[in-house]
């Protein structure tokens, strides 16, 4: 593969969508990736088991490479297909529901200038389209999708990055073995962490590496006012809390609690406290909750975790399936 004239890697753009109900959604990301300062090498769009949405999109939007998953459904598998068939030495995640700041890629790509950085996630801010609840704390704005309180706003070395918003070297996704297929969302299941997850492996893999933030890299994450509702609210957290549990079984407690329990340690008793100062009773009483409801999943996932380990379920890291469907473009 030749660099480009400008001495950067070349870069792939990998959207997954799986309904058509995000169409005008999906249309406004792909306009974003288009009207970038840097294009980029080329714009993947994976499909996930829904004929429908790719006729639409082969025929709606031209320049875009339609694909269909043709892995398990749901988004891991997408993803998988979109990193197999990207020919770009970085390739990077935009959702179907967010749009790119138009110099999203410049500076996505900056980071890739030091060799030890093999990761470049950016920031997410919220679009809510009903306006935020009264009662929704920013420092669960994870709950969205997207960048919370208390997570970094200057660049950064971290952990893991948001996946609406993130980027790797793909020759060190592809070594990992990609996005573990047991994680991620399918459909509307709100389960995740597959993101955190292999940044996790990454790491393992290669110690001396780097995963960089950086907040100059924006993109706009539609927030519809379906998960403007306490039950939106409440499942997400208690799905957050069964994934961390999950990731904690291939990690290890110790890598996949670390930034949790910083969270729990500052930003959220920082948070009561204001709350309480100003008089923000409501929205403390969700905080509380939140954390609660999620320590109930967490607790949840872990017992069904030993449960599989006690009859004999086995694997850290990538499997080898997702190993093989991940190595090669096509």
């Amino acid at each position: 593969m030749t660099a480009r004239p400008d001495g950067g890697p070349t870069l792939s753009v990998v959207i997954c969508a799986y309904t058509l109900d995000r169409w005008e959604d999906l249309s406004a990301a792909v306009a974003s990736v288009r009207a970038q300062r840097r294009p980029p090498t080329e714009l993947l769009l994976v499909v996930d088991h829904c004929p429908e949405l790719a006729e639409r999109a082969a025929r709606l939007l031209p320049g875009v490479r339609v694909i269909a998953n043709s892995r398990q459904r749901g988004l891991s598998g997408a993803r998988n297909t979109g990193v197999a068939a990207a020919s770009g030495e970085v390739v990077a995640f935009l959702d179907d529901d967010a749009v790119a700041d138009p110099q999203w890629t410049l500076r996505l790509l900056a980071g890739y200038r030091d060799p030890s950085v093999l990761g470049v996630g950016g920031l997410v801010r919220a679009w809510w389209e009903t306006g935020r609840p009264s009662w929704f704390p920013p420092e669960f704005d994870w709950v969205v999708g997207c960048s919370y309180h208390g997570s970094p706003r200057a660049p950064a070395e971290v952990r893991n990055f948001t996946g609406a918003n993130m980027s790797f070297r793909r020759a060190d996704m592809v070594a990992a073995g990609g996005f573990r297929l047991d994680l991620g969302r399918v459909g509307t299941k709100p389960l995740g962490c597959e993101e955190t997850e292999l940044c996790l492996r990454i790491a393992a893999l290669n110690p001396r590496a780097v995963l960089r933030f950086e907040p100059a890299a924006v993109v706009r994450h539609h927030v519809p006012p379906t998960r403007t509702t306490w039950s939106y609210f409440s499942s997400r957290c208690y799905a957050e809390g069964r994934s961390k549990a999950m990731v904690a079984r291939h990690a290890g407690p110790r890598a996949a609690l670390s930034d949790e329990r910083r969270y729990l340690r500052r930003t959220v008793p920082a948070a009561i406290l204001r709350c309480v100062l100003h008089a923000e009773f409501r929205t403390a009483g969700t905080l509380c909750a939140g954390v609660g409801i999620t320590m109930l999943g967490y607790t949840s996932g872990r017992a069904s975790s030993l449960r599989a380990g006690s009859a004999g379920a086995t694997g850290t890291g990538g499997s080898a399936a997702a190993r093989r469907s991940v190595r090669s473009p096509t």
